[in-house]
């Protein structure tokens, strides 16, 4: 597909960005329209999604996480459930130790110190049957759709709740009694509150008993945002031009601006989503885009212009996009606003998680926004959509004074506005038609703070920490689609994942992340229920250089294990490397005294020393009596992330083997081998046979027996080349044998006679190209390697094993005792080299020798398959014939 499909004007190596020029995702130039315009739309998505585009981003921010933990592997984590579905509302009270959830059907108030200590209280809320009824008449999902998903659940005041639900597409809000835990009055329509589709996106606010909400409200309607109480209700325009397009709101926030502002300012709810695009653009890939939208609390819509209508409504776009490659992640998918710090609101941040438009490719990151350059884009210049073109593009005309869509500041009512209801008519016309502006909001660097290939990431929460060198660093908790949750840590403007954690066995969308400093753990809301989860498990790292790598802020090296910092008073025996996560072990090398494990290898044979890393950054390195091994090197080493291979191993490869795990410029040994060479076999004490005694019968079945007897001891073993004539000559041996037993097999004559080609042995005299007899043994397995059924070459003994008729009452004999004598890598010592490397599922070949020498090994083992061959008639191989062997 690469050499296939590339852009005309550039047929060197591929690239992405050519690429997405080529099918017309980025500004062009006319040489690239006129050479590019026939490809479809279609299967540039293809191409880019196929591709795993992006590839290669210019800035490496595409981040590894240091340590995985399995569902099994979680510590500390407790985990709530009931018979309803859908845990995705999550109100956090951490001064009072109750975290209230909103479900399908339910309503629930947990215990933060132990969500599942069985103390749970229980509203049920479930829409009645009939309103079930007439949603699935109305063509809704009677098995997802057709319930009460609650959607907004916040305090009112200090006794009550109050939350709305989609009722079965009949939205309904209701008052809570938080101290008896019970709906408290009758209930209030909700229809122009909350959204009537738990799938279409929304987000609600109750900022000083005022309701803000934005969603798709009804069936027919289109998204809005509104001011609900007190009265009267604002709403977003429609015409003659329409504020939002298709959006889909992922969050909302309320930032305090006025507070301590020398210039009479108003507080200020921002709103974040995504809509389609109608900017100024050749580029179909920006057919939607991530936007921020925000209104003054203090606004009461115009007089006449823009009656019950914001008058502060302006949306800028979010820009979320890797450098020199112009990708553009566009669709919001969480956002999460970090409290201001000791500057005020203008230190506020968001955190917001991205996605890309391309169905078919996996692909997220996070970008950080400053609340200061949101600011600057609304002060900047406006779009606007001329009546000739559907598209937006820059108002180069003048803007009429006060500023349009402006709070009302000291400066508006030193010039007799008082409110929005006193703006001029000009200014409320203007602000109608030009709601877009110019300027976008960049993330702070210009890049992603982080980007994951594979991943979809669903929400994040951010907590503040305090680590040991007096600096505070944010830590990312990011959710994934499958049920994973990212543990991340932003170090000067980069990202460090700490950990990966599978949440769930079944894979299912994190649907909401809250984080209580009270309890210090995350609480996690999805599908099948809530999860609380420690904010660090500290004690899972054993030794200071596991402790020291994670980079955790929350943990610390006490000099005995690791543990959490705040748990320390006197915090001067601590260890922690934040910014390196190298320094602290006493231990420079991080060589521990380990107890080599011994390998024994006969001579050309392969042998793997394992060497697990428990960290994903770290990467191997081995040495052989204290010399660096190169991997692929002429000495036949392959070292891989899992362990050390040696290929065809010699004897002067023996010696001491030490794996090291390097890590930050740190060298940790993790384990060593003493590794021994065998030239040939050692020979065997030389013990008389003796009879053997018939087994029990058994009901398991039965592995393969060995082939060889004990043999009267030699002073030294024959080569494999002058042990090719003794195992053809035994072959030849066993074909007479089986032609002897023909009587015994009936089948196999039938088939000789009546079918050729399909024996269960067969053989002839084929000539190899050194004039001998080529013979073949091989097992039923052998059809796996590319030979049909019934395509078998002549001049091969094929034996291949089959199911003997035995008797149902009488078990099969179990097989006599393999030697005791092995190698520590599972090589029988007694076992010719020739044979060692046979199984069930692969088959050797044996040329006839011209030599006519003979072994004492001949008759002995003549004898023992000979009986073994008696046995197989009568002994079914099993199950799984690919297993078993001659």
């Amino acid at each position: 597909m690469r050499s296939r499909w590339q852009c005309p004007h550039k047929r060197s190596a591929w690239n992405p960005s050519s690429a997405a020029a080529c099918c017309g995702a980025f500004p062009r130039s006319g040489r690239m329209k006129r050479s590019c315009s026939a490809v479809p739309l279609l299967l540039c998505a293809f191409l880019l999604g196929s591709t795993g585009y992006p590839f290669k981003p210019a800035v490496d921010v595409d981040v590894t996480p240091r340590t995985t933990i399995l569902c099994s592997g979680l510590l500390g984590a407790q985990r709530f459930s009931s018979s309803a579905l859908n845990y995705s509302t999550l109100l956090l009270e951490d001064e009072t130790g109750i975290l209230y959830v909103g479900a399908r059907g339910a309503l629930f108030a947990l215990n933060t110190s132990n969500i599942a200590d069985g103390s749970s209280r229980t509203i049920h809320w479930e829409a009645p049957a009939d309103k079930k009824k007439d949603c699935h008449a109305k063509g809704r999902n009677n098995k997802t759709e057709c319930f009460n998903h609650i959607r907004f659940l916040q305090r009112f005041n200090e006794t009550h709740l109050y939350t709305c639900g989609t009722h079965a597409f009949h939205p309904l809000c209701a008052y809570i009694d938080t101290e008896q835990f019970r709906l408290s009055s009758g209930f209030e329509e909700g229809s122009e509150k909350c959204s009537y589709d738990p799938a279409k996106g929304y987000t609600g606010l109750l900022v000083d008993g005022e309701m803000y909400t934005a969603t798709q409200y009804e069936f027919r309607s289109v998204p809005d945002i509104r001011r609900n109480t007190p009265q009267p209700m604002l709403k977003t325009e429609e015409t003659p031009t329409r504020w939002l397009n298709e959006a889909d709101f992922v969050g909302s926030a309320v930032l305090r601006e006025s507070v301590d502002s020398s210039i009479g300012d108003d507080d200020k709810i921002y709103f974040f989503f995504t809509e389609k695009s109608d900017e100024e653009s050749s580029s179909f890939s920006q057919s939607r885009v991530a936007r921020v939208a925000r209104v003054c609390r203090g606004d009461w819509g115009g007089q006449w212009t823009l009656q019950k209508k914001w008058t502060s409504f302006l949306k800028a776009r979010l820009v979320c996009s890797i450098p020199d490659y112009d990708f553009h992640f566009n669709i919001l998918r969480s956002v999460f606003v970090r409290e201001a710090g000791a500057g005020g609101w203008q230190d506020s941040l968001f955190y917001a998680v991205f996605g890309s438009q391309w169905k078919n490719v996996k692909a997220s990151a996070v970008c950080k926004f400053s609340i200061k350059d949101i600011q600057e884009a609304f002060s900047g210049a406006y779009m606007e959509k001329q009546e000739s073109s559907p598209e937006w593009s820059r108002y180069s005309g003048v803007v009429p004074e006060p500023r349009p869509g402006s709070c009302i500041t000291d400066a508006f009512r030193a010039k007799s506005f008082n409110m929005s209801r006193d703006l001029p008519d000009n200014v409320l016309e203007f602000i109608r038609r030009h709601p877009l502006m110019f300027q976008q909001v960049r993330p702070q660097e210009e890049r992603p703070l982080l980007f994951k290939r594979g991943v979809d990431y669903t929400r994040i929460a951010v907590d503040r920490v305090t680590a040991l060198d007096g600096r505070t660093y944010d830590v990312l908790f990011i959710g994934t689609d499958d049920g994973w949750l990212h543990k991340a840590l932003e170090i000067s403007s980069k990202i460090h994942i700490i950990e990966e954690m599978q949440l769930f066995e079944e894979p299912q969308p994190i649907e909401n992340l809250v984080i209580s400093q009270q309890q210090r753990s995350v609480f996690v809301g999805s599908q099948s229920g809530v999860l609380q989860l420690p904010l660090s498990a500290c004690h899972r790292y054993t030794s200071c250089f596991d402790c020291i790598f994670t980079r955790d802020p929350y943990c610390s090296w006490d000099g005995t294990g690791c543990s959490e910092t705040t748990l320390h008073t006197d915090r001067s025996n601590l260890t922690q490397d934040i910014h390196n996560g190298n320094s602290g072990c006493l231990n420079a090398s991080g060589e521990g005294p380990l107890l080599p494990r011994k390998r024994t290898v006969l001579r050309g044979g392969d042998v793997l020393l394992q060497c697990e890393l428990s960290s994903n950054l770290a990467v191997p390195a081995w040495t052989l009596n204290g010399s660096e091994l190169a991997s692929y090197g002429p000495g036949g080493y392959r070292i891989g992330t899992d362990g050390l291979l040696i290929v065809e191993s010699r004897p002067e490869q023996s010696g001491n083997y030490s794996c090291y795990s390097v890590e930050n410029g740190v060298r940790v040994l993790v384990r060593t081998y003493a590794v021994s060479v065998c030239a040939e076999l050692l020979p065997q004490p030389w013990k008389p046979p003796t009879p053997a005694t018939p087994p029990a019968p058994t009901s398991q079945p039965s592995e393969l027996p060995s082939p060889l007897a004990p043999a009267p001891p030699r002073s030294e073993y024959q080569t494999f080349r002058s042990m090719e004539g003794l195992y053809i000559t035994l072959i030849t041996v066993l074909a007479g044998v089986c032609f002897v037993l023909t009587v015994v097999l009936l089948y196999l004559a039938f088939c000789v006679q009546n079918r050729r080609g399909r024996y269960s042995i067969q053989g002839s005299g084929r000539k190899n190209r050194g004039g001998g007899s080529l013979l073949e043994l091989q097992t039923i397995s052998s059809n796996c390697a590319g030979k049909p059924e019934g395509e078998r070459p002549d001049g091969l003994l094929q034996i291949v094993p089959g199911e003997a008729q035995v008797s149902p009452n009488k078990d099969p004999p179990p097989p006599p005792p393999l030697p005791s004598s092995e190698f520590t890598n599972g090589i029988s010592a007694t076992l010719p080299s020739v044979l060692r490397k046979m199984n069930g599922n692969s088959y050797v070949l044996l040329r006839q020798s011209e030599s006519k020498s003979t072994s004492p090994l001949y008759h002995s083992f003549t004898e023992e398959l000979n009986k073994i061959l008696e046995k197989r008639k009568q002994t079914p191989l099993g199950e799984k014939p690919d297993e078993s062997s001659v």
